[in-house]
């Protein structure tokens, strides 16, 4: 699909991505630079990020990758500085390394609920790609709901530390180059901070209480570090909250096909999202087009978190709102109509 951005949009810009590498980071990464970024990525596995970086290359894309882990203060420096060595600057920074799986609440511990981990029948598990039957419950025939995708140790993924105190790491390590302009407002503008967050925690999300809670704390910090950032240095902080994406090995993780196609018909647009809805709400925000938005999280979901069931057909609707109003209108002139 074409962009609706000119190409040299972001000219001159060199963005750092965490989670760059795939799904929806690379999409972003891929449009930024074809926008006229230039491009590092930092991911925890060399083999992603060296395809992603040929990828990007492919395009005729400025692109460097670095291993690194957000969670690592060590890390993000390092990755961090090493952008700058790279590329001379640092303009924007994107915060979308995230973690997620689907675990029914009473099955998570506390150190679960921090590490995003789950233990059954002995075994620590995260990310499934499976329905288990609940111990208890299986003569009733009830199911706890696990996204794994393997067996791994306590602690390896870990969803609160990834999304929320991976982010402000990030963004901690990042503020010495994007603060152009400081300390107060200078002749410079500051740069630019997206951090990728979800809209699960707007009202509440079945057997996502660990996700819910690290994306409210991403919200929390975009808000918090626009005022203090964008008032000091000038520097403007923003989020983006995608809905379902389909075109993305999580959604099938998350979701058996079969669910996600009975799942269309409760979406206002009656369709899943794609990566390039992310990327071009993504080049939007960092970009001077959007350069008055701050402190805001922008949800790309079709509408999907504002959704609800009908507890009345269109048609019966109708049909009452035309009833009430012959009632109405048949009613004498002046006299009460109502016994309240």
């Amino acid at each position: 699909m074409e962009s609706p951005f000119k190409e040299d949009i972001l000219m001159g810009k060199v963005a750092l991505l965490t989670g760059g590498g795939s799904g929806i980071g690379f999409e972003i990464s891929k449009q930024f630079g074809k926008h006229g970024a230039s491009v590092a990525i930092m991911g925890r596995r060399k083999q992603v990020l060296d395809s992603a970086i040929s990828t990007l290359r492919s395009f005729s894309i400025p692109a460097v990758g670095f291993e690194g882990d957000v969670r690592k203060q060590e890390d993000a420096r390092r990755v961090v500085e090493s952008t700058v060595k790279h590329f001379g600057r640092l303009d924007i920074l994107v915060n979308a390394a995230a973690g997620n799986f689907l675990v029914a609440s009473e099955d998570l511990s506390p150190n679960g609920f921090r590490t995003g981990a789950v233990s059954i029948k002995g075994e620590t598990l995260s990310h499934f790609s499976v329905f288990l039957p609940r111990k208890d419950k299986a003569k009733g025939g009830d199911q706890c709901v696990i996204c794994v995708e393997s067996l791994e140790k306590e602690g390896e993924r870990k969803v609160m530390d990834i999304d929320s105190v991976g982010t402000f790491t990030m963004c901690h390590e990042a503020l010495e180059y994007l603060k152009q302009g400081g300390p107060g407002r200078g002749s410079s503008s500051g740069g630019t901070i997206l951090n990728i967050s979800a809209t699960l925690h707007y009202t509440a999300a079945w057997y996502q209480i660990h996700v819910s809670a690290a994306k409210a704390a991403v919200d929390a910090i975009t808000r918090n570090l626009a005022l203090e950032w964008g008032t000091d240095y000038d520097i403007r902080v923003n989020g983006i909250a995608p809905g379902p994406i389909g075109d993305t090995a999580g959604m099938s993780k998350l979701a058996p096909e079969e669910i996600n196609s009975k799942a269309k018909d409760h979406m206002p647009l009656y369709k899943l999202g794609e990566k390039w809805d992310i990327a071009m709400a993504a080049v939007y925000l960092v970009s001077d087009a959007g350069k008055y938005i701050n402190g805001t999280t922008v949800p790309v979901d079709g509408g999907l978190w504002l959704s609800r069931p009908r507890h009345l057909p269109k048609e019966a609707v109708k049909q009452l709102s035309r009833a009430v109003e012959r009632r109405s209108r048949d009613a004498p002139v002046g006299l009460p109509t109502s016994k309240l």
